[in-house]
C-alpha cells in the first residue's frame, strides 16, 4: 500500500531518504543551522518569562533546551521530517500572565495542566482526530492558512528587526460612554521607526544580503546571511552577549526543582482537591489544548503543502484508521508527546516551531534537519553565552524572506469569488493581526461556515470543520470568562 511503510523504499543506508526527497547531507545541514538560529532566541526568552513565577531560571533553562531537543529528535527519527520543536512563545505568555498571575495557579499547577494537554493531544492524535481535522478543511482554506503563515512569519520578522513601531495617534476621537460626547483619544497605531538606530540599520543590511544571495542563487544563502549579518554587528555594537545566561553546573543544580513538580503538591495534588475551581481548572487546560493543537496543524499545512514534505501518499493515508501509516501520523504524534514531556522537565508547552520554514525554505526535506537543530540544542547547554550573540537582527531578515516565498499559495486561492476570499482572507490576515495561527485559523472557519450556511451550501462544511468552530467560538468565550 502507498505510504504504508515508508523506509521500506530507502536505499540502504540512507536512513533519512535523502535521495527519495531531492536532498543531500550538506543542503539538510545547512537547514538545520539555519532553522536553529532562527528560534534559538527561545532559549533565553523560554526562561525568563517563566522565571516571572518564581520559578528557577536555570532549571526552565535546562528544561527548555531538553524539551526541545527530545520533541525535535523524535519528529526528525520518528517522523523524518524538517520540523523543529521548542517551548511555545504565546503558550508561555500564557502560563505566566493568564494562568499564575490572573487565575493565581501555582506554578507547579500550571506545568500540571501543560502535562495534561499533553496528554489530550496524545490521546486526539492516536485516535486520529487530528487528521481528521486537516482532512476536513478545505484547499481554498488550506491555501490561506499557506499565505497566512507567510504573512505571519514576515511580520515576525520585520518586528524582531526593529522596523516598526507603535505610536500615539492625537487624531483618534472615540464616543464617551458616561458622558455621551465625542472626545479626543489617544490610540496606538503602527509606523516606520525612524532608520537612526545600529539594530535596524544592521537588520536592513542583512535583508539586503539575503535578497542578493537568494536572487544570485547562492547555496546556503540564508545561513551565510545569518553569519554575515551577526559578523556585521560586531563593529555595530548590536552582537553582544547575551545578559540573561549561567553557567551549566547552576542549571543543572536547579534542574530538580521544577522536575517532576509538576506532580507533587502543589501540582497534581492540589489542581483537582478544591472542587469549585475544578471547571476552571478544564477550561484552562482546553484553551492550553486548542491553541496548540491548531498552531501545529497550520503549521504543517502552511509548510508542508507547497514543498511536498507531505507527499500524496501522507494524502492517501489520511483515510486510514489503524497504526502510524505516513509521515504526517507520525509527526502529530511527535509534537503530541513534546509537551507533556516538557512538563515533567519544567516548561510549558512544546510546540511546533513555525520558524522551522526557515529551515524548509533553505532546503531542508527530512528528518536530518531535525537531528542537526536537536545537535545544535544540546551544545546550546554549554555555550548559551555564544549562542546569544547571534542578534534578532541577524535572522529577521530570513524569516522576512521566508514569509515572501510561502506567500505564493495565495495565487491558488480564487479571489474573485467572495465565497472563497473572505474566509481566506480573514484566515490569513488575522495571523498576524491576532499574533496567532490558531486565530487565524479560527476566524476562516467561522467565515467559512456563515457564508456557506447563509449560501444555502451547509451540507458542504464537513461535521469535523463545524465541531472545530463550535470549539473555538467556545474557546473564546472561555477566555472571554478567564480574563
Amino acid at each position: 500500500m502507498a505510504g504504508s511503510t515508508e523506509t521500506a523504499y530507502h536505499p540502504k543506508g540512507d536512513f533519512f531518504n535523502l535521495k527519495g526527497n531531492n536532498t543531500n547531507v550538506r543542503t539538510e545541514v545547512v537547514a538545520g543551522f539555519t532553522t536553529f538560529f532562527a528560534m534559538a532566541y527561545i532559549i533565553i526568552v523560554n526562561p525568563t518569562m517563566l522565571s516571572m513565577t518564581k520559578m528557577p531560571w536555570g532549571a526552565v533553562f535546562l528544561a527548555t533546551i531538553i524539551s526541545s531537543v527530545i520533541g525535535t529528535l523524535i519528529m526528525g527519527l520518528f517522523a523524518n521530517v524538517p520540523y523543529a520543536q521548542a517551548p511555545g512563545m504565546g503558550l508561555n505568555a500564557f502560563f505566566v500572565f493568564t494562568v499564575c498571575f490572573s487565575l493565581q495557579f501555582k506554578w507547579q499547577e500550571a506545568l500540571a495542566m501543560v502535562f495534561l494537554c499533553g496528554l489530550i493531544n496524545i490521546f486526539i492524535t492516536v485516535t486520529k482526530i487530528r487528521k481528521l481535522i486537516i482532512k476536513s478543511i478545505p484547499e481554498s482554506l488550506q491555501n490561506a492558512i499557506g499565505g497566512g503563515i507567510g504573512i505571519f512569519i514576515a511580520y515576525i520578522g520585520i518586528k524582531n528587526a526593529g522596523l516598526i513601531q507603535f505610536t500615539s495617534d492625537k487624531g483618534t476621537y472615540a464616543l464617551d460612554q458616561a458622558s455621551g460626547t465625542v472626545v479626543a483619544s489617544s490610540a496606538a497605531v503602527p509606523a516606520i521607526v525612524y532608520l537612526n538606530t545600529p539594530v535596524v540599520w544592521l537588520a536592513l543590511i542583512g535583508l539586503a544580503l539575503t535578497v542578493v544571495l537568494l536572487v544570485c542563487n547562492v547555496k546556503g544563502a540564508i545561513l551565510i546571511s545569518i553569519a554575515a549579518t551577526t559578523l556585521i554587528g560586531i563593529p555595530m555594537g548590536v552582537t553582544s552577549a547575551g545578559a540573561h545566561t549561567i553557567d551549566f553546573a547552576t542549571a543543572c543544580s536547579q534542574l530538580p526543582q521544577t522536575f517532576g513538580a509538576a506532580f507533587g503538591n502543589p501540582g497534581m495534588g492540589s489542581l483537582f482537591s478544591d472542587a469549585s475551581k475544578i471547571p476552571l481548572v478544564l477550561m484552562t487546560i482546553f484553551a492550553f489544548s486548542l491553541s496548540d493543537t491548531f498552531d501545529t496543524i497550520g503549521t504543517f499545512i502552511g509548510t508542508g503543502r507547497k514543498t511536498g514534505i507531505f507527499s500524496a501518499e501522507d494524502q492517501k493515508a489520511l483515510e486510514s484508521s489503524n497504526g502510524f501509516k505516513s509521515k504526517m501520523d507520525k509527526a502529530l504524534f511527535a509534537d503530541a508527546t513534546a509537551t507533556s514531556i516538557g512538563a515533567i522537565f519544567g516548561t510549558s508547552n512544546t510546540t511546533t516551531y513555525v520558524e522551522s520554514a526557515a529551515g524548509i525554505g533553505a532546503g531542508g526535506r527530512t528528518g536530518l534537519t531535525s537531528v542537526v537543530v536537536a545537535a545544535l540544542f544540546i551544545l546550546s547547554a554549554f555555550f548559551a553565552p555564544l549562542v546569544s550573540t547571534v542578534p534578532s537582527a541577524a535572522t529577521a531578515p530570513a524569516l522576512i524572506i521566508v514569509g515572501v516565498m510561502m506567500m505564493s499559495a495565495f495565487k491558488e486561492i480564487k479571489w474573485d469569488s467572495l465565497e472563497d476570499a473572505i474566509p481566506a482572507f480573514f484566515a490569513s490576515v488575522f495571523m498576524a493581526f491576532c499574533y496567532s495561527i490558531s486565530y487565524g485559523i479560527a476566524a476562516g472557519f467561522i467565515f467559512y461556515c456563515i457564508i456557506k450556511t447563509v449560501r444555502g451550501k451547509a451540507k458542504e462544511i464537513h461535521p469535523i470543520l463545524w465541531v472545530a468552530t463550535g470549539l473555538f467560538v467556545l474557546n473564546f468565550i472561555i477566555l472571554a470568562i478567564l480574563k
